[in-house]
């Protein structure tokens, strides 16, 4: 059975859980309101489009919350003085007040998923920045890296020294080829979690991105072992360009190729690029489980 949804003012959650405001009523139902529980501040204008996507989402949010945190409306068409005074300039706008006074905000109509996290940093729940972190990973994988990047800054907002969220963002700009700037935000990280396991994957990507940029094109690369596939050096040029390219199982059957018609070749090369590989995609990366097993039957069979 589907679960009903409750209408303005009906439930357990309380009667002015979401509500319109006024000027006159501002101070009253977001103010004084939001010493008692955080209120969101919904400023929008029956013209904006973003806002009618908006405003259902936040709705849902709120329900969700259940009554620990409400979400007033503002229309700024019939009541401008209070965006006004904040300095709003575009719609829709959304303000979380907190004891008083404003503490955190966005503009924009947000997806449900950002939402939810917003308002879960607002609370101060539990696993508020490791949930952010773990979207952020989803969306970077997916490669949305703008997102991904947006989610990271988010994170290290919360935490300013989080070694993940920081090695995150320089993979963002990684994805992105801004590899200077992926070096400089790796320099953020404090020096006691330089040598983490986030952070060493970020710096392993940042080094192979540099790699693939001298490797060249993979099916440039491909054509030219098809004439010779005896070349060593150009099989192994083929791997770093297919693991840029994501191809990250093609760069492990290369490598492993490599060890093993030619262990010796350029003092362990391949070998040393494969767990620079698996340093690079992490731990519990398939590829990497998969990738260990096989160079490990390699090595010692």
């Amino acid at each position: 059975m589907d679960t009903p949804i409750l209408t303005e003012g009906a439930g357990p959650t309380g009667a002015d859980l979401i509500k319109n405001t006024t000027t006159k009523d501002f101070l009253a139902d977001v103010v004084e309101a939001s010493r008692q529980v955080p209120v969101l501040v919904d400023f929008w204008a029956p013209w904006c489009g973003p806002c009618r996507q908006l405003t259902p989402i936040l709705e849902k949010a709120v329900r969700a919350a259940k009554g620990a945190v409400k979400l007033v409306k503002l229309n700024i068409d019939e009541h401008p003085e209070i965006p006004g005074q904040m300095g709003i300039q575009s719609i829709p706008a959304v303000f979380a007040f907190q004891d008083g006074r404003p503490v955190d905000g966005f503009m924009g109509a947000l997806p449900e998923d950002r939402i939810k996290a917003f308002i879960t940093r607002l609370l101060g729940e539990d696993g508020a920045a490791e949930a952010d972190l773990e979207r952020a990973e989803e969306a970077l994988a997916a490669g949305d890296a703008n997102t991904a990047a947006q989610l990271f800054a988010e994170a290290l907002q919360q935490d300013g020294e989080n070694a993940s969220a920081v090695a995150g963002l320089a993979k963002c700009y990684i994805k992105t080829g801004d590899l200077a700037r992926a070096e400089q935000t790796l320099a953020l990280v404090p020096p006691a979690k330089a040598d983490s396991a986030p952070v060493a994957s970020a710096r392993a990507s940042l080094e192979l991105a540099r790699k693939a940029a001298d490797a060249g094109d993979a099916d440039t690369i491909r054509a030219k072992l098809a004439t010779n596939p005896n070349d060593t050096q150009t099989r192994f040029d083929l791997a770093v360009a297919l693991n840029a390219k994501g191809d990250r199982k093609g760069a492990l059957e290369e490598l492993l190729t490599i060890i093993r018609k030619d262990r010796a070749f350029n003092d362990d090369a391949a070998r040393k690029q494969l767990l620079q590989l698996f340093d690079a995609w992490g731990a519990s990366d398939p590829v990497t489980i998969e990738g260990r097993q096989k160079l490990s039957s390699l090595l010692f069979a």
